[in-house]
């Protein structure tokens, strides 16, 4: 951490209060001038500190920024989140996150930018990904785990976006396979997990996670192939870029942690209760094929489970689900 990341770090973790520049000084093992020059630079990138005498320095305002050390600060996490690589702008942070992958990487390292300028939904489609305004990163995972189980991490993250909307956001969200999570009908965030693997060996598999949450109507474009929202849509209230990625950070490696010690079945069980589409009547569309059914779960490599109206269970492999039209 660079001085001035551990100045606002500090004065982060003493909200309100005033600290003199002796004692950060006195904490940060350097020197007097250091701290004013430091606190100058912090200003000009946004950060609104006041300073009063014989009182010290007290943070009134953070700008919405997401910085690796911020990121970083008091994080306990066990794997996810030891190394954050926090980008202003990239052209995608699944690209950026093999790049590093590929060079050796640790597990668990997270890519984050502020703007995308490639970024990619299910089937090669376009996310929009404007500056300052929605959370949009990468998780470089190196499971010890068969090559076909890898699908199901897919489910993983998408139980932890859920969970931190409704804790951080206070949103009820669901989930709809294979990788999405809507609010009210609308797309809300998109999952792209990527995988590197041999026959019988994953290298990495990178964890794609886009969330719109402080987007504005006009900022979506036009031609949706599905309806989209955000958090700030939904509930009229900003929502902190930073708090949410740290409280999606934490889950994501609380689940992770779960899955390698006892499997897919407790991910699994959780992402099924987030799926109003279990029990009910579908259309599924596969290219060339169509089929209708009963969705009754998830299968043990996340396949979707379709009770065909012959009573024979069939595996959903791909394609999109929709439920059918009532006549």
């Amino acid at each position: 951490m660079t001085s001035r990341d551990r100045i606002q770090t500090l004065l982060r973790s003493h909200p309100g209060e005033y600290l003199s520049g002796e004692k950060i000084s006195h904490l940060l093992h350097i020197s007097r001038a250091a701290v004013w020059k430091q606190v100058k630079v912090l200003r000009e990138s946004g950060f609104d500190i006041e300073a009063k005498h014989s009182l010290g320095y007290r943070l009134v305002a953070a700008p919405d920024l997401l910085d690796g050390a911020d990121i970083e600060a008091g994080l306990a996490c066990r794997l996810i989140g030891q190394r954050v690589v926090s980008l202003t702008e990239t052209d995608s942070t699944n690209i950026q996150a093999r790049r590093i992958a590929e060079e050796g990487a640790i597990e668990g390292t997270v890519v984050v930018a502020d703007q995308q300028n490639s970024g990619r939904g299910r089937l090669g489609r376009s996310w929009e990904s404007p500056s300052g305004v929605n959370l949009y990163c990468s998780i470089l995972l190196r499971p010890k785990i068969p090559v076909q189980q890898a699908p199901q991490l897919t489910f993983l993250s998408a139980v932890a976006v859920v969970e931190t909307l409704e804790d951080v956001c206070h949103l009820s969200a669901e989930v709809k396979w294979p990788n999405d999570i809507l609010v009210n009908g609308a797309k809300i965030c998109g999952l792209l997990n990527e995988m590197n693997a041999e026959t019988e060996q994953i290298h990495f598999v990178i964890l794609g996670v886009g969330v719109n949450l402080n987007m504005t109507a006009s900022q979506f474009p036009d031609g949706l192939n599905y309806p989209a929202t955000s958090a700030l849509l939904e509930t009229g209230k900003a929502v902190d870029r930073l708090v949410f990625l740290r409280a999606f950070i934490q889950r994501l490696d609380l689940y992770y942690s779960e899955f390698l010690r006892e499997g897919f079945s407790p991910i699994r069980r959780r992402w099924e209760s987030l799926c109003k589409l279990i029990n009910v009547q579908v259309e599924v569309d596969q290219g060339s094929h169509r089929c209708c059914g009963t969705v009754v779960g998830l299968d043990v490599d996340g396949a979707l489970r379709l009770q065909l109206n012959n009573g024979k269970v069939e595996r959903i492999l791909a394609g999109d689900i929709r439920p059918t039209e009532k006549k």
